[in-house]
Formats: C-alpha cells, structure tokens, sequence
C-alpha cells in the first residue's frame, strides 16, 4: 500500500469510514485517552482543528485502551468525556489497539511507515501523533510528549504545498 486512503476504519458509531474520504487534506492521526496524563492534550488539538480545518486539516483521534487501560469507556462515555470537557470537534473513531496481533491494521501502517526511536515500531504511550500529507502519505510521528502546537508549523508547510 502506498498511502492510507485504501483503508477504512469504524467510526465511534461502528459505521465504516473509508479514509479516501479525506483525500487532499492533511491529517493528524492520534491514539488517545481520556485518563492520561496527555489527555490535555485534546485541547491542544482542538485548536489545531480550529486552526486549520477550513484550509484541509483533519484530526483523526482513535481512543486505545492498550496502555494501563486509560481508555476503559464505551464509545458514547469517550465522546461525552470530550464534547463536556473539551468540546471537540474532530472525529472520534472506535476504540483500537495499536499495538499486538489485534492491531488496527491503519496503525500498523503507520507504525511500518513512520517507526519511533531507534527504528521501534511499537507505539509506546497514548497521545501518539502522525502527520500525513495531502497524498495520504505517513510524513512523520510524534512522541506523546510532542504538544499539538509544536506540530503547527509542520502542519502549516505541508498545507502550503
């Protein structure tokens, strides 16, 4: 596969989403939790969304459970959690695992295709971020503890080309 837009993945509602979808946009895959010491970070991406989602930017955020179970809701608590605490605006997608042999097969893309330090493929905490270009191809993974504004000029570069 050369780039995302030839999976689909399961909405928060159990509908099929096929990521062709958001061909010409760029996107910012997340795995995310709500019981997280990053869960903060929702903020942070909700003003990205808001930043620039009229010039073709999408947040795509898939709650996981894999990591001390900080994602132990049902689909409708995870989406209240973040409609009452950060009002977010960008789609929220089933619960996944990221990592073993269960993994979602978009996250095991993006593992192959943008592997963290060292060349690790294992995604090792929530809040982990890809940035992926208009051609839906995998530009680059961020670390849990990258901020969602330490991505905005990235981001800004790759919308300006």
């Amino acid at each position: 596969m050369s780039n995302i837009y030839q999976f689909s993945v399961q909405n928060n509602k159990n509908e099929t989403v096929e990521l062709n979808k958001f061909s010409d946009k760029v996107l910012l895959i997340v795995n995310t939790a709500s019981n997280c010491g990053f869960t903060p970070q929702y903020q942070g991406l909700q003003t990205l969304h808001d930043t620039f989602h009229d010039k073709g930017f999408e947040v795509l955020a898939f709650p996981c459970n894999q990591f001390k179970k900080q994602e132990s809701g049902s689909n409708e608590e995870i989406q209240q959690f973040c409609d009452l605490r950060f009002n977010i605006k960008f789609p929220l997608f089933n619960k996944v695992d990221v990592n073993g042999t269960n993994a979602e097969p978009l996250f095991s893309y993006l593992k192959q295709q943008a592997p963290g330090i060292l060349g690790s493929k294992s995604i090792k905490w929530n809040f982990t971020k890809f940035l992926v270009n208009r051609q839906g191809e995998v530009i680059k993974r961020y670390a849990p503890t990258t901020k969602p504004e330490d991505i905005r000029s990235d981001i800004e570069k790759l919308l300006t080309i």
